[in-house]
């Protein structure tokens, strides 16, 4: 029997990039015959999002208040949960992750068997690098990550990153509410959750804006470190 494989797209104003990322998302051929579901999980936006992913023949999710990104993520993992998806993949609604790139994940998955498999800019350097400080940025979570859980994670703030079984069943009761790449990576260790990282060619934003603004750069670093330390320190 094939698995399923449901893509789950958190979008906050995404109605410029959709109608490029649905229909290339939609006609993606998956490796060993999974078949895919996208899952818009609408996360109160101002524009016409939910409309257009109901125009591409897309499952959505209209959420009643803004959750934020790891509250619109859970919503698509209980989702994948509760319907019993075999695999869910986070993409994002700005065409940051060309869907092209899902077998590779997926393909990763299948012959290492980890729980946790993330697309990685910077494993071949190739494709959108983001800007310097957020390069930066990234490579002083990589140290974070590193201390607290042994884990060699090059780009830990991709949001491009796939669930299995066990990592959907731990996601849906317990994943962080903001920010919550680098923080994850913390809880899915204690785990016991295999992580793994698999080249990918990401590209620039189609559409809408960063939730994560130049301004709030350093805020955004000590806020996510000291997530990073309580999820570290708190009890399983």
């Amino acid at each position: 029997m094939p698995g399923k494989v449901l893509i789950v797209i958190p979008c906050y104003n995404e109605e410029a990039s959709l109608p490029k990322v649905l229909p290339e998302l939609l006609s993606t051929a998956l490796p060993d015959s999974y078949q895919l579901e996208a899952l818009i999980v609408n996360d109160c936006s101002k524009d016409n999002t939910s409309a257009v992913a109901k125009k591409h023949k897309a499952t959505v999710i209209d959420l009643p208040v803004n959750l934020g990104i790891g509250g619109a993520v859970q919503t698509g993992i209980l989702y994948a949960r509760e319907n019993d998806f075999d695999i869910a993949i986070q993409l994002d609604g700005d065409g940051q992750h060309p869907p092209k790139e899902l077998p590779k994940l997926i393909n990763h998955h299948i012959k290492t068997g980890a729980n946790i498999v993330i697309g990685s800019r910077f494993l071949e350097k190739e494709g959108f690098q983001s800007s310097f400080a957020r390069r930066l940025g990234i490579k002083y979570f990589h140290w974070v990550n590193r201390l607290m859980t042994g884990a060699q994670v090059y780009d830990s703030t991709s949001g491009f990153r796939l669930f299995d079984r066990k990592a959907i069943k731990l996601a849906s009761v317990n994943y962080p509410d903001e920010y919550p790449e680098p923080e994850s990576l913390v809880v899915f260790s204690k785990a016991g959750l295999k992580i793994a990282e698999v080249p990918v060619i990401m590209a620039e934003r189609q559409g809408g804006q960063s939730s994560i603004r130049s301004f709030g750069s350093l805020y955004y670093c000590f806020k996510v470190s000291l997530a990073m330390f309580f999820s570290f320190i708190r009890k399983p």
